[in-house]
């Protein structure tokens, strides 16, 4: 159904676009399609908010790209949604991370400086790579929060030897319920009238052509409750 020309051909199946129906899991390859497309369009914001990782590709502390460490400054476009005042007060930080497809959240107990992760598809840390990435993630957090004004939660260079235990949880059944459960139904019409009308798809003459027969997906029951019919019609009133 789409054909994304990339570096390479990139190609969606039926099933693909299917998931982006209400109450279904989005497929990995969906994400992966909108990556490529904001990637092509050099869309500077995403570019920016996606740094820390291709500039320290495998957690480590020196960039090799730019022979520099992490250094929080060098993110403006991210740092207007650092909230100062949680980050700094909060007893706990909940940080989401992923990496080659697979999420995992980071637990901070700011009060007795105890990390942990709870990882769905892993008991302990599958490799080296998995190891250093996760010093370096809380070696993230911290700087974070030594720039939000608070106390770093290491010292010196013991911030750069974090160490966060494995918190045993019930594992996943596949390899793609770690993601996050999305359901905000204009997020996916959004994802499949952009993947479907992008300029990179091969099959966009036929995807407008067909436009008129597509039908989007039955709301979900949190747009159908009352607190949102009311705030419609008051819209609608404005």
């Amino acid at each position: 159904m789409c054909t994304l020309i990339a570096q390479d051909k990139y190609i969606l199946t039926r099933m693909h676009l299917a998931s982006l129906q209400a109450g279904s899991y989005i497929e990995a390859e969906i994400v992966s399609a909108m990556c490529l497309i904001l990637n092509q369009k050099n869309d500077k914001r995403f570019q920016e908010q996606n740094m820390a990782i291709s500039k320290h590709p495998n957690g480590e502390f020196i960039s090799p790209k730019t022979n520099k460490e992490f250094r929080v400054e060098d993110y403006p476009s991210f740092i207007p949604f650092i909230d100062a005042k949680k980050l700094t007060s909060h007893p706990y930080i909940f940080a989401p991370v992923c990496c080659s497809g697979h999420w995992w959240l980071w637990v901070i107990d700011t009060t007795k400086r105890r990390f942990h992760i709870l990882d769905p598809l892993h008991k302990k840390a599958p490799s080296d790579q998995r190891k250093q990435l996760n010093k370096f993630t809380g070696y993230v957090i911290s700087r974070m929060r030594a720039y939000a004004g608070g106390e770093p939660l290491k010292k010196d260079e013991k911030e750069k030897e974090i160490k966060a235990s494995y918190v045993n949880i019930s594992g996943q059944k596949s390899s793609y319920y770690c993601a996050i459960y999305d359901e905000v139904d204009h997020y996916r019409v959004e994802y499949a009238s952009r993947i479907l009308f992008s300029e990179m798809n091969k099959e966009r003459d036929q995807a407008i052509r067909a436009s008129n027969a597509i039908r989007l997906s039955k709301p979900s029951s949190v747009l159908l409750s009352l607190f949102c019919q009311i705030n419609s019609t008051d819209i609608e009133t404005e």
